[in-house]
């Protein structure tokens, strides 16, 4: 998935990349910091928007990013913690009462 500069607020329509906090190939989870975007009131963490796998990072440290401008591709599929399944039922390794 391609994730774009969310709007910031406060009629904020751009913002400086100032610092990627992953690199390409890195796993993250949701919510997780992925970099910093310097605008004219603040310095705010943007944070992942899904867990998987960074493809591809098109935002360069130090160059400005327009809100909607594609900063990051998130491959949900590769890299992405496989949910583990449930335990099997113990009720299986108990030995039968004895009638």
């Amino acid at each position: 998935m391609d994730f774009k500069l969310p709007d910031i607020g406060e009629g904020i329509h751009e913002g400086e990349v100032v610092k990627w906090l992953v690199k390409e190939g890195d796993v993250v989870k949701e919510d997780q910091p992925l970099l910093q975007v310097m605008t004219d009131k603040a310095t705010v963490e943007i944070p992942a928007p899904r867990s998987g796998k960074i493809a591809k990072i098109h935002a360069p440290e130090g160059k400005s990013a327009l809100v909607g401008s594609v900063l990051v591709t998130i491959d949900e599929g590769a890299g992405a913690p496989a949910a583990k399944p449930a335990p099997a039922p113990a009720a299986a390794a108990k030995p039968a009462a004895a009638a």
